[in-house]
């Protein structure tokens, strides 16, 4: 069959359509433009997964490069030396915060949580023994350990001594320490844990004078506290049970230092003295809300929360997803630690509760 002219050329002038049109999708993929760089700040137990080169691959295959500065959430959402460098988004650690920015009038695009990651308090597998055998430790039913934290709190308020508490190779009171609730979220969300267990339900404006005189106790007597929750962990396990008996943490830290070196841990766990995540009941889940203050990062939130990124946070880094539910898999050796629900979970005060606990705790 002869082919006539104008089918001739309206199969050409269809064929340029289509290849035009595939130029210009391919010029409008991330993959072929440069990313779009952006700067801000980062809560400091966030700082491995940015680095992490899978991370930096797949933000940029979603069109970002991201300049990230640690900072703590208290003073990102706060501090205006910080806000007033025009950072493109924040990343803090805790859905209080994005209240507390408006408070501080950040003109905020959008916000969305990204990962979670419950508050636990790292101790040692010896200390953690003789918190057994004093009642204030128990496994659930997949032998994960669970402390009555409001029965610790309590003794500590009460000056018992670690032999007390069940662990008398310690010297002098037991005690546990946390970050600056005024600069770092793991701080400011242990406060408000802490507000909502002396309350006995979630602390309030009314009921803070009850209870803001032993939370300031409390935070007086852990000495010098970190400005960072992830030099605070490092400060942990450096330290050792003798220095850092026991100390506020994000369930993440732990995994994500497992996930890094596991031949490091299992000579650890071979020793004496391993470290050990204990779940407060009930705990708060400390959420990591991504900030946008500028239109080009916008996106940003629909890519950290792509498959791809929400992977990695999970299998490299232990971060659960926006509804607190773990990946489908992690690295054998800490599969056993991290319970797949947390069911005894407190939602935090409100933010006008946080912010007047923090001027109480700042004074």
């Amino acid at each position: 069959m002869s082919v006539t002219r104008r089918t001739l050329g309206l199969g050409l002038l269809g064929a340029s359509v289509a290849a035009t049109g595939g130029f210009l999708y391919l010029k409008e993929s991330p993959l072929l433009r440069d990313p779009t760089a952006l700067s801000g700040f980062v809560g400091g137990e966030k700082k491995a997964f940015l680095a992490n080169p899978r991370t930096v691959d797949a933000l940029a295959s979603a069109g970002f490069a991201l300049n990230a500065r640690q900072a703590g959430s208290v003073e990102m959402v706060r501090a205006p030396e910080l806000l007033g460098q025009s950072p493109d988004f924040l990343w803090p650690s805790s859905s209080v915060m994005v209240e507390i920015a408006r408070e501080s009038n950040v003109a905020i695009r959008r916000s969305q949580v990204i990962l979670n990651s419950p508050i636990v308090v790292y101790s040692w597998s010896n200390v953690v023994d003789g918190l057994m055998r004093a009642g204030l430790v128990k496994p659930d039913g997949a032998g994960h350990p669970m402390i009555d934290l409001l029965a610790f709190l309590r003794a500590v308020l009460a000056d018992k001594g670690w032999a007390d508490v069940g662990v008398p190779e310690l010297f002098g009171k037991a005690r546990l320490v946390s970050t600056d609730p005024n600069l770092s979220n793991s701080g400011f969300m242990f406060a408000g844990l802490v507000a909502n267990l002396l309350s006995g339900d979630v602390a309030t404006i009314g009921g803070l004078d009850g209870v803001a005189g032993d939370v300031e106790t409390l935070f007086r007597r852990m000495g010098y506290k970190s400005h960072s929750s992830g030099s605070l962990f490092e400060d942990y396990l450096a330290g050792g049970p003798g220095a850092y008996p026991m100390t506020v943490g994000y369930e993440s830290q732990l995994v994500e230092w497992i996930i890094a070196d596991p031949e490091r841990w299992r000579r650890v766990s071979a020793g004496s003295a391993r470290p050990v995540a204990l779940y407060p009941v009930p705990t708060v889940y400390s959420a990591h809300p991504l900030l946008s203050l500028k239109p080009a990062a916008d996106g940003l939130i629909e890519a950290l929360t792509g498959e791809a990124l929400q992977a990695i946070a999970w299998t490299d880094h232990g971060f659960r997803g926006p509804l607190g539910a773990p990946g489908a898999s992690i690295h054998a050796d800490v599969a056993a630690l991290v319970p797949e629900r947390l069911d005894a979970i407190a939602p935090m005060p409100e933010a006008a509760v946080m912010l007047a606990l923090l001027a109480r705790l700042a004074a």
